[in-house]
């Protein structure tokens, strides 16, 4: 599936995600010529975050509704584990395993909507390194992109430290001894 998935309006979007009222997210891929399924994803409602939703440029003058501002998903911006797949290349994915992994998630639904941005985006971070094993030096390599995405916060590395803990604390992650950690599957 693509990197963008067109959405909405973007204030209503923004307003959904920061109420946690973003609806979940059935998004789609097929072939055009026969009209066959390849992929479906879900994305549940409580992992979209600020960071997931991108402003669209307004309609032009000319447009019947100018001035209208869209949004797209970036599905890049959340974590791997939030786009739980259906069906891969046509091939409907056993239930009990996309069942296991938005139960897996679940807990995030429980963190405040301020907090789990950062667990999220924490996340993301840590499958980007796409390693089993990864170090705390290795997220701290991500340090200028958490501020980027979430500027008011001045103890950036404090703050990865916490939401470490944290995916750890919900079985997403393992600690394996000082400075390091384990992905669990």
């Amino acid at each position: 599936m693509g990197g963008r998935i067109l959405d909405a309006a973007y204030d209503k979007m923004r307003q959904a995600v920061l109420e946690g009222n973003a609806p979940n997210l059935l998004a789609l891929h097929y072939e055009r010529a026969n009209w066959t399924v390849r992929n479906l994803i879900l994305v549940p409602f409580f992992v979209f975050t600020e960071s997931a939703i991108e402003k669209r440029n307004p309609l032009s003058a000319t447009a019947r509704r100018h001035g209208w501002v869209g949004c797209n998903i970036v599905l890049a911006n959340l974590p791997e584990d939030a786009r739980i797949p259906l069906l891969i290349e046509g091939k409907a994915q056993e239930p009990t395993k996309a069942r296991k992994q938005y139960e897996r998630l679940r807990p995030l639904q429980e963190i405040r909507l301020e907090t789990r941005g950062w667990t999220l985006d924490v996340l993301k971070c840590v499958r980007k390194l796409n390693k089993q094993e990864f170090t705390l030096a290795e997220v701290y390599e991500f340090s200028n992109e958490l501020a980027r995405l979430h500027p008011r916060n001045r103890h950036i590395e404090e703050k990865i430290r916490q939401q470490l803990q944290r995916l750890r604390d919900l079985g997403i992650l393992e600690f394996v001894g000082p400075g390091r950690y384990w992905v669990k599957r």
